[in-house]
């Protein structure tokens, strides 16, 4: 699987983990250099608190457009190290 946005390749891996339609990738697959820390939590149910990224390609800039659970609960600790993405990034196999 590959994340894509702008042209660049933002991540790839073949050890994706599928949860609520969302591939995550292990965060060892992501091209660091197009990633942003962002101030932006939210909180889920069950997965706990996400964390998130700006990603910023060729001069533009994709506000929270990759998220993580730096610490999730028990049971979302499969995704835990994995980076999520949405906002116009495309998932493709």
């Amino acid at each position: 699987m590959k994340a894509i946005w702008n042209g660049a390749i933002l991540a790839e891996s073949d050890k994706t983990i599928v949860v609520e339609g969302n591939h995550y990738f292990p965060a060892s697959s992501i091209n660091k250099e197009y990633f942003r820390a962002s101030e932006t939590h939210t909180v889920c149910g069950w997965k706990g608190t996400a964390s998130y990224y700006d990603v910023a390609v060729g001069g533009a800039t994709n506000k929270d457009a990759a998220w993580f659970y730096p610490t999730p609960k028990t049971e979302a600790k499969e995704i835990e190290n994995y980076v999520a993405f949405w906002n116009g990034v495309d998932v493709v196999a």
